[in-house]
C-alpha cells in the first residue's frame, strides 16, 4: 500500500472516528455526512491503488465503487446510494431534516455500523 492510498484510508478512518462521536453527542445530521465522506475516501483510496492517479472529484458513492471496480451486492449497493442521495440533500439544508429524536438516532446508528462493516470490507480489498 503506498503512502498515498494509505494517507485516503487513514482519512476514511477518521471520518467514521468523527460519525462515532457525532453519534454520541446526538449530531445525527453530521454522523450521515461522515459515513458518506468515509466510504468516499476508502473508494478513493481503491482507486488510487487501482490507477496510480488522484481520483476524480465527485461524490457519488455508486459511480466512485464503480470506477473502483468494486463489485457490490445489493445491501451495500443500497447502502452508497442512500449515503450519496443524503450528501447531495445535505447541500441544501432546507430540504434535510434529520430526527433529532430516537428516529434518528436509530438511523444514524443503522448507517454508522453498516458504514463500518463497509470500510472494513473496502480495506481488505486493498490487503
Amino acid at each position: 500500500m503506498t503512502e498515498t492510498v494509505r494517507a485516503w484510508f487513514e482519512r476514511a478512518q477518521y471520518d467514521l472516528e468523527t460519525a462515532r462521536a457525532m453519534l454520541d453527542s446526538g449530531r445525527y445530521f453530521y454522523v450521515v455526512f461522515c459515513c458518506q465522506q468515509a466510504v468516499e475516501k476508502a473508494l478513493k483510496a481503491i482507486i488510487i491503488s487501482k490507477t496510480g492517479q488522484l481520483p476524480p472529484r465527485i461524490h457519488s458513492l455508486p459511480r466512485l465503487a464503480e470506477l473502483a471496480g468494486v463489485e457490490m451486492d445489493e445491501s451495500r449497493l443500497d447502502l452508497m446510494a442512500r449515503l450519496s442521495a443524503f450528501y447531495f440533500q445535505s447541500r441544501y439544508p432546507a430540504k434535510t431534516e434529520l430526527s433529532q429524536g430516537p428516529a434518528g438516532q436509530a438511523h444514524a446508528q443503522t448507517a454508522l455500523n453498516k458504514t463500518e462493516e463497509t470500510v472494513k470490507w473496502l480495506l481488505s480489498i486493498l490487503k
